[in-house]
């Protein structure tokens, strides 16, 4: 029988329930949470029970192993990140405000996002040694630029696919590198002059 832990202070509680799909989402929590403050080598199953206040058996049953873990991690992250730019998507009102919003909230800081950084980097870092982990990168790197070229295109469908993918990958590049270096030195990358750095580069749209 899988026992969890009680209620302590900061933790996510598992719920004692044989739900599977409540006892997967409580775990979800944990392993973000245990991403955001210890990175990709920290994300241990240790780890994690002792965040969601149950035992290692409930996680090894969920997550059989470390990598099983990282990839749901990095699943979470990818989720996340899709829900939040389809939604602001769908309010803009023009195909130029989709793609400055869009463009806008992939800036953590601003958006006081830096557990989302965190995450982000350390999977960058260990994508260098593991395969699996740099195909689930390589994917959503792939999904971004091509919802970037996509919303390029709606903006100024005279341009040609060159012209796209420059700005497309001007813009990730941008703003995933002021993403990371904002973690170790938001002093020198305060949030207002990271937009602003955006809305430069958003500029070339507006241009003849």
């Amino acid at each position: 029988m899988i026992r969890c832990g009680g209620r302590p202070r900061g933790r996510i509680d598992v719920a004692r329930t044989r739900d599977i799909d409540k006892q997967r989402a409580d775990l979800s929590a944990a392993t973000w949470a245990v991403a955001a403050e210890r990175g990709i080598t920290g994300l241990t199953v240790r780890a994690v029970a002792e965040r969601a206040g149950c035992t290692t058996g409930l996680v090894f049953h969920t997550f059989p192993a470390k990598r099983d873990l990282v990839a749901h991690a990095r699943e979470l992250l990818l989720r996340r990140a899709a829900a939040r730019l389809d939604a602001l998507e769908a309010e803009a009102a023009s195909p130029r405000e989709a793609l400055r919003a869009v463009t806008v909230t992939l800036l953590t800081a601003p958006r006081s996002g830096e557990d989302e950084a965190r995450v982000w980097v350390s999977f960058l870092a260990a994508a260098i040694a593991d395969a699996t982990i740099a195909e689930h990168h390589l994917r959503g790197n792939r999904a971004l630029l091509a919802r970037l070229g996509r919303l390029t295109r709606a903006v100024r469908p005279d341009w040609d696919d060159a012209r796209h993918e420059q700005l497309g990958t001007g813009l990730a590049a941008l703003t995933e590198g002021l993403n990371a270096l904002s973690i170790f030195d938001a002093e020198s990358y305060p949030a207002a002059q990271q937009v602003e750095a955006v809305e430069r580069m958003l500029g070339q749209v507006d241009e003849d």
